[in-house]
């Protein structure tokens, strides 16, 4: 399927989305009233969310250079990467290497409009407008065959998005992790979390809320058990798979998640 054909271009300031609630949440101001009133009513009920996205960035961030100066990885395919904040993927690893190249993908109209804007003049880096589940449409898209070669190791960022994707047998988290990896050389990683929680109504309440307020652009809230499915086969990197405020920390005094009420969990692995 051509999702960027199918996907709507139009912003509708009037329906919460996923992308716009996490730039809230990061103090960011490409967000409306209606992204804001959902995050209140969410913060009744998961009162850390705020912190929980600001770890999540930086934790994304972390990744992002430790792949970069670690592993020399120097290509990163980020599948729903949301609208553009401080210190992005591209940013992150082109102080590394400027020659690094990154493809965003997102589905949401917004985050393509101030994507493109951002990246106008930089040709190691672009957005596609898709869904994060049309692996076959990305893969092969000009842009990403123009700025990404397969056939060596490539960073795949499936950065807490996997809770927007509902379960069914062709679209789950875990099909399109394997229709992903079937494309990747080995000694690619894979960075994936999602929000997850141990406490049956936090995952009832916040997956009904959410699937109402984003009027069906959601997944699930699941448990750690699903996302350590996902990671099945790979060589997982230490520490493992954590509440991510704890993956590799810049220092012992670096925020941590507060409450546990749900939290990200998730971590980087290799593929053999």
């Amino acid at each position: 399927m051509n999702t960027e054909n199918q996907l709507s271009t139009k912003i509708d300031a009037n329906v919460p989305t996923a992308a716009r609630m996490y730039d809230h949440y990061l103090g960011g101001k490409d967000n409306y009233a209606a992204d804001r009133a959902a995050c209140e009513e969410l913060d009744k009920v998961v009162p850390s969310t705020r912190r929980l996205a600001v770890n999540n960035r930086r934790f994304l961030q972390r990744v992002v250079k430790t792949l970069a100066t670690d592993y020399g990885i120097r290509q990163f395919l980020d599948h729903g990467s949301g609208l553009p904040t401080q210190d992005n993927v591209h940013q992150v690893a082109q102080r590394i290497e400027p020659s690094t190249h990154v493809v965003y993908v997102d589905n949401d109209p917004m985050v393509l409009v101030h994507g493109r804007a951002l990246l106008e003049q930089d040709e190691r880096t672009t957005v596609i407008h898709a869904d994060m589940r049309a692996t076959e449409e990305i893969f092969s898209h000009p842009d990403t065959q123009r700025l990404i070669d397969f056939s060596q190791p490539v960073a795949v960022l499936f950065n807490s998005v996997f809770h927007c994707i509902p379960d069914s047998e062709t679209d789950s988290p875990q099909a399109v992790v394997r229709r992903v990896t079937e494309r990747l050389a080995p000694g690619s990683y894979l960075l994936m979390c999602q929000l997850v929680s141990e406490d049956a109504q936090v995952r009832e309440f916040v997956t009904d809320f959410m699937d109402k307020a984003t009027q069906g652009h959601w997944g699930r809230v699941r448990q750690e058990k699903d996302v350590a499915e996902l990671f099945e086969g790979m060589d997982i990197l230490e520490p493992g798979l954590v509440e991510v405020s704890t993956w590799r920390p810049d220092s012992e005094v670096a925020p941590r998640q507060l409450t546990q009420e749900w939290i990200e969990f998730g971590g980087v692995a290799r593929l053999r």
